[in-house]
């Protein structure tokens, strides 16, 4: 949430904005969906706007992202810089001269002022406060320069940054979230750069400028912009603008209370899109264990999120997630989408390509790409599973390939197997069978009657290693009644003639 990087500026047009950083990640996709739930509660826009004003350190790439994973949660904009849109041009490096007319009123009136100090100057003053065990700060050496001082220096250095003048007597301002709130920015910090030398603004300039001209009338962003938004009012005032009313939303945090970090690679959108989770469950977790909504209920839908949403309700508290319980999430958010017969058939289509990306040329029967064979293995494991990516893992291998499994296998004497595999070829030949768990339970335990010495459980772990070649996995019935009847059969058969 800061404005060097290309970030997301998800601004409400007479609503709100705020500020996320690329890729976009938990936290800023946490923003993202308060600035968007506050816009779709009261009617306003939701508005996409990208910082890319420090152009040493810009992404290749990363605005588009930004878009797509929005987009991929589910939160699309009313405008950005793909769809466009009246407030725009929605770029900040598109915004510059609006940046240079603010700044030369600034200099008019004497608010801002030149800075001709070096990097290395800077550089000096900060290593100089860390070693005497301060908070690094400039001096505003060049605060006081003569109108002749500044005349000599720009014959040399023609583009030198620009600074803000930070007063003593900050205005408090009532946040919406944090209530009455006062820093004296003027005696803990130096005069902050609005405007480099290259001609880019800071965020403290760019972000008052844009929602100035953007008409916004709320912004929410973290609470680390806090301490900002008095410098943020001093712009306001000295510019003559009305500011917009700020609520600063409580940090989202990992479990044991740390920072979530950008260094995390699990925290970016793609990594939980590439895992198979679904943004429905993202976006309930995320809200889940925070503020702002009627209580902690798992399953809510965006619809829900939105409807409920009240920014009275939220606190100051930080935000402990808890990614362990995700897989929690995202299972009731697919059961819900695979009991909806109008998304069934999008999941159908996600299985077929995740069995095809998975197996490949193991796949020795076509049929099992077959969309009623396929959706009937989501309808069997639903509530089994949180991914759709589990039907692909090796425990469910057996429902895309065959199993080479040979009798010595199958832990008992021949003469067994041979008696077990003959009674199930017998129940599967019934005509007109049509199988069900229920109905299978039933005859499995019938069918183990009267084997001498031979438990029920070592009849099923018998035929579970014949028919997946595996010892532990779903129950058999289960297995059987997915497989369907002909594949039970052969798989059986198969083993009987090995």
């Amino acid at each position: 949430m800061a404005g060097t990087k290309p970030g997301f500026a998800g601004s409400l047009v007479c609503q709100r904005k705020t500020q996320v950083h690329c890729f976009l990640h938990l936290g800023g996709l946490r923003t993202a969906l308060y600035n968007y739930i506050f816009a779709k509660k009261h009617q306003g826009s939701f508005i996409l706007r990208l910082e890319d004003t420090d152009q040493s350190r810009l992404v290749p790439g990363a605005a588009e992202n930004i878009e797509d994973m929005l987009e991929w949660a589910g939160i699309l904009p009313d405008e950005s810089p793909r769809r466009g849109g009246p407030a725009g041009p929605y770029c900040q490096s598109q915004r510059l001269a609006l940046y240079a007319q603010a700044t030369e009123a600034l200099l008019k009136s004497g608010a801002a002022y030149p800075c001709f100090c070096s990097p290395r100057r800077l550089e000096l003053l900060k290593k100089e406060a860390l070693r005497s065990l301060q908070t690094p700060r400039y001096d505003n050496r060049c605060r006081n320069l003569s109108q002749a001082q500044v005349a000599q220096k720009l014959a040399t250095d023609p583009k030198p940054a620009i600074r803000f003048r930070l007063e003593e007597a900050v205005p408090a301002f009532q946040d919406l979230v944090y209530g009455w709130t006062e820093h004296k920015v003027a005696s803990v910090e130096g005069d902050p750069v609005i405007l480099k030398s290259d001609g880019y603004p800071t965020y403290h300039l760019a972000c008052v400028v844009d929602d100035h001209h953007m008409n916004i009338s709320h912004v929410l962003r973290g609470s680390e912009w806090l301490v900002s938004t008095s410098k943020h009012l001093l712009l306001y005032q000295a510019l003559g603008w009305q500011p917009p009313q700020f609520a600063h939303l409580p940090l989202l945090l990992n479990r044991d209370g740390s920072k979530l970090s950008k260094r995390q690679g699990d925290i970016f959108l793609e990594h939980f899109a590439a895992a198979g989770f679904l943004p429905e469950a993202l976006l309930d977790i995320i809200t889940n264990c925070g503020s702002g909504f009627a209580g902690n209920q798992m399953g809510r839908t965006l619809p829900e999120l939105i409807t409920q949403f009240d920014l009275t309700r939220i606190t100051c508290h930080s935000a402990l997630l808890d990614l362990k319980k995700l897989p929690e999430f995202n299972r009731l958010h697919l059961q819900r989408l695979v009991n909806s017969e109008a998304q069934r058939p999008q999941l159908v289509e996600k299985l077929q390509a995740l069995v095809k990306e998975a197996f490949g040329s193991q796949l020795q029967d076509s049929n099992v790409l077959d969309p009623a064979y396929m959706e009937r293995i989501i309808l069997l494991r639903q509530g089994h599973i949180s991914r759709l990516q589990d039907l692909v893992s090796p425990t469910h291998s057996y429902l895309w390939t065959r199993p080479a499994v040979h009798r010595e296998q199958l832990g008992t004497d021949s003469e067994k197997v041979d008696v077990i595999g003959r009674r199930l070829l017998g129940l599967l030949e019934r005509s007109g069978l049509s199988l069900t768990q229920d109905m299978v339970n039933r005859e499995l335990k019938k069918l183990s009657e009267g084997l001498e010495d031979t438990k029920y459980s070592s009849v099923m772990k018998l035929l579970r290693m014949a028919l997946s070649g595996q010892l532990q996995g779903p129950p058999v019935a289960e297995m059987m009644v997915s497989l369907g009847p002909k594949e039970v059969r052969e798989r059986i058969q198969k083993v009987l003639s090995s």
